[in-house]
């Protein structure tokens, strides 16, 4: 199947996603849980993995699926669904409606195509190899600033928490003329959209990158590692409009 052939599926999935995710969005009586690694879980996230995987068993039981909640499962054709169910589940559970579900089909370890939706914010952002990249039906760009003097970053926790930020992440703020802490997928889908310039995110997974970075690419950016790396299995992400990718990689690795 050609990239964009796998929209109409990711679409399907958001769609059902974003019905649970309202059901459960501020609902009295949440049932959290916490993981092993000491992050939360919700029965929405749950909820939505597991209708994900049912959906995928009906249409296209050839595909694997790699999910944050239930882990892998193989399937018999070499592409697979990657999702995260809700990415930003602390501000799910804390009634901010800064969360999405992100989906992304993988096709010989590279990702073809990536939806990522918040209903909350009644916003979708879409791509696929080769077709560009869209919110809301609309054609997306990152912009053309090649100065940090004049560059937005967005950041995500600045705490002690999830390993804490980059080293040189004070010296990139002391750079760069404003910034904001979005966090999670919002962050690297306004450097889509143009509306800044860099995103950085000290830990991530597998689910965590792989429709960012489609949506990313294929809005003129760049998506790699703190290393430099442009993988859906680095363990960071550090998206930019590529213009400033490797002066930021330098300050935010300091020797």
């Amino acid at each position: 199947m050609a990239p964009a052939d796998w929209l109409p599926l990711l679409t399907e999935l958001a769609d059902r996603a974003d019905k649970l995710a309202r059901r459960w969005f501020r609902a009295a009586g949440l049932r959290v849980a916490e993981k092993p690694d000491l992050s939360p879980v919700t029965e929405a996230d749950q909820a939505i993995e597991a209708m994900a995987r049912k959906l995928v068993r009906e249409k296209h039981p050839e595909l694997g699926v790699l999910g944050e909640e239930e882990g892998e499962a193989a399937g018999t054709a070499e592409t697979r669904l990657i999702i995260d169910p809700i990415d930003g589940t602390r501000n799910f559970v804390r009634g901010i409606p800064v969360f999405a579900t992100l989906l992304a089909i993988e096709t010989g370890g590279e990702v073809v195509a990536g939806v990522v939706s918040a209903p909350a914010l009644a916003a979708r952002w879409h791509a696929a190899r080769g077709s560009g990249a869209f919110r809301d039906g609309r054609r997306i760009a990152v912009s053309r600033i090649e100065s940090l003097e004049h560059a937005m970053l967005f950041h995500g926790n600045l705490g002690p928490g999830e390993a804490g930020p980059p080293p040189g992440i004070a010296g990139l703020i002391a750079r760069v003329e404003r910034t904001r802490g979005f966090g999670d997928f919002y962050q690297h889908m306004l450097v889509a959209e143009g509306a800044g310039e860099i995103a950085v995110d000290p830990v991530m997974h597998p689910w965590d990158i792989a429709a960012l970075q489609v949506i990313v690419e294929e809005a003129g950016g760049r998506a790699t590692s703190l290393s430099g790396e442009r993988s859906t299995y680095a363990t960071s992400l550090v998206t930019s409009n590529g213009l400033l990718q490797e002066t930021i990689l330098k300050i935010l690795r300091p020797s």
